[in-house]
């Protein structure tokens, strides 16, 4: 009871927000439409059952205008219910699409806030692949749980409206057994709920496995997706080093995990519909064989038999809604038990911001520089990497950072930019200056050359004249007939090339401070130099904070910070420039 109870919590706080959202009042009234829709279907299916009785009868007396008065009337429930279902349709999948843009709007705002994606995966990411979090799992939390929900309410609505006919009809048609009428009220729907008892705990017995058979399956599915797109993204390294064999050895373990769940899953199906299977079939004649002895026995007409076998029929269906949907919970279970992960790692994500222990980078209106105090960076597994007692960077500044590989440089960078919270210390940053960094390999999105080069704003935000002069200023002139061409430019253009088209995005956005992260490493050094010199001429308020191994570096800035060895972790210190060679 206790986890049937955990569950519907996790379910309430994942689908309530929607309806107490901005878009709350489309909502709830599609909502209502469509349960009211349900109502009425179930109406129409006590009519039906009454309709049995008269129809039957009619032709048991063989009444033609009877007969021709029940087939009206038929008709006119028919049509009825056709437009019901009709409208159904339309208004649940109207509510499905508004209900899944907020949900996926709220899920994509909480990933992406303040870096939050990034610490996820830091931290190991318990909800694995959140790209199918997003695209599928809301779309099947939303989809299934109203099926779920509509079956839930059709079998409660039906449960209430059938078993008082199904209570008066037992008194009508007793039950005859071994030649003895047995007062027993109300046995029909005792039968009937007898029936749906065994039948729910044999099945929840048989299928209790598939919930995370399911959860399982879409996590292997996942991976082995996102193993095939990481083998398209890097088709040229893998070519160059002539790793196919390795890539196909290692897809193939992939799907063998995928294809291991999948037939623990069909051998788990195959049991449980053997059961529901032959549930389904021995329902079918069960009211039959309940009810015929008073048949026979001369307590009931033929209408009498066939209404009393369809409400018990409906009776029995409405209990046995757990049984017929079991699959469908079950899966619908292992979605709702993803995102409630989602939900976690987003949450812990966002924890780590604003743990006890935590490098604090605030904006400070005072602040004329950016400046460090009592910093120390440390691992997700709290081992210190990197420390200083303190350090500014001024406007202006033109600062290379060295040290050996592996020493945490790329690392200060980013507690600096304010993605890196694991440490101590604080981080002093201007509340009016604009802050971008550079990494050695530069995010391009896939879509108009414009778009790669103005990103993070929009293509619109910079003339095209603009955009072109700076291409040519960088060594990309070449590229300016192609600025409305759509096209994967991560891949049509070398490492050296996106590193130039990065210097032109910083120049278009002039921030106040560049952060350069090996940003020119793939050019040479004359190249890297004519590139450092554009930055000075076209920024020469932007303080340009470096990570380099090249000894020319030196020459192209002002201060040197070092990242020295002390123990387990290294320690900023200034130094003297290098001397240039």
């Amino acid at each position: 009871m206790s986890r049937l109870t955990s569950s519907l919590a996790v379910v309430w706080r994942l689908a309530a927000p929607y309806f107490r959202s901005e878009d709350r009042w489309a909502g709830r009234g599609l909502l209502a439409a469509v349960i009211v829709i349900e109502l009425a279907i179930v109406a129409i299916t006590v009519m039906i059952n009454q309709w049995n009785n008269r129809f039957y009868n009619a032709l048991q007396e063989r009444s033609w205008d009877a007969f021709v008065s029940e087939l009206l009337f038929f008709c006119a429930l028919a049509a009825a219910y056709i437009v019901l279902a009709v409208y159904q349709l339309y208004l649940n999948q109207w509510l499905q699409i508004r209900w899944r843009r907020w949900m996926t709007g709220q899920y994509l705002s909480q990933w992406l806030a303040h870096g939050n994606h990034y610490r996820m995966q830091l931290l190991g990411d318990a909800a694995d692949n959140p790209d199918q979090r997003i695209a599928e799992d809301i779309n099947q939390f939303i989809d299934r749980g109203l099926t779920i929900g509509l079956g839930l309410l059709n079998a409660v609505v039906t449960l209430v409206s059938f078993v008082a006919i199904l209570w008066g009809l037992s008194a009508q048609a007793p039950l005859h057994l071994g030649g003895r009428i047995w007062d027993i009220p109300g046995y029909l729907v005792w039968a009937a709920l007898l029936w749906a008892i065994v039948g729910t705990a044999l099945t929840h017995l048989i299928g209790r496995p598939l919930i995370p058979l399911n959860f399982r399956q879409q996590r292997y599915e996942a991976d082995f997706r996102f193993s095939l797109v990481r083998v398209r993204e890097n088709g040229e390294q893998i070519a160059l080093l002539g790793g196919e064999s390795a890539e196909k050895a290692r897809l193939l373990d992939r799907f063998g995990a995928l294809m291991g769940n999948w037939f623990a899953i069909m051998t788990r199906q195959k049991k449980l519909t053997f059961f529901t299977a032959g549930y389904g079939q021995v329902s079918t004649v069960f009211p039959f064989v309940v009810v015929s002895p008073a048949y026979f026995a001369g307590a009931v007409n033929l209408g009498g038999l066939m209404q009393t076998a369809s409400a018990f029929g409906s009776v029995q269906t409405a209990l046995s809604f757990f049984i017929t949907s079991y699959r469908s919970i079950a899966e619908w279970k292992a979605v709702v038990d993803r995102l409630d992960g989602f939900d976690a790692a987003i949450a812990a994500g966002r924890a780590a911001t604003q743990a006890p222990e935590t490098v604090a980078v605030t904006r400070r209106p005072d602040a004329d520089a950016i400046a460090a105090t009592a910093l120390d960076v440390r691992l997700p597994n709290g081992r210190s990497l990197v420390t200083a007692a303190d350090f500014e960077l001024p406007a202006g500044a033109r600062v290379l950072v060295a040290g050996p590989s592996g020493s945490g440089k790329s690392t200060l960078f980013r507690a600096l930019a304010g993605i890196w919270p694991f440490g101590d210390g604080d981080i002093a940053v201007p509340a009016d200056k604009s802050v971008m960094v550079l990494p050695q390999k530069p995010y391009l999105p896939i879509g108009p050359l414009a778009a790669a080069v103005c990103y993070p704003a929009l293509p619109d935000a910079f003339s095209r004249e603009r955009i072109g002069a700076v291409l040519t200023s960088v060594g990309l002139g070449a590229l300016v007939p192609r600025l409305d061409e759509d096209a994967h430019w991560a891949r049509m253009l070398s490492l050296g090339e996106q590193q130039r088209l990065a210097i032109a995005r910083a120049v278009l956005h002039a921030p106040d401070y560049l952060f350069l992260d090996e940003a020119t490493a793939s050019l040479d050094e004359p190249s890297e130099a004519a590139l450092y010199r554009l930055l000075r001429e076209a920024l020469p308020g932007t303080a340009l904070i470096s990570i380099g191994h090249r000894s020319t570096l030196d020459a192209l800035h002002e201060r040197r910070l070092v990242l020295e060895r002390d123990g387990d972790r290294h320690t900023i210190r200034e130094r003297d420039p290098a001397p240039a060679p």
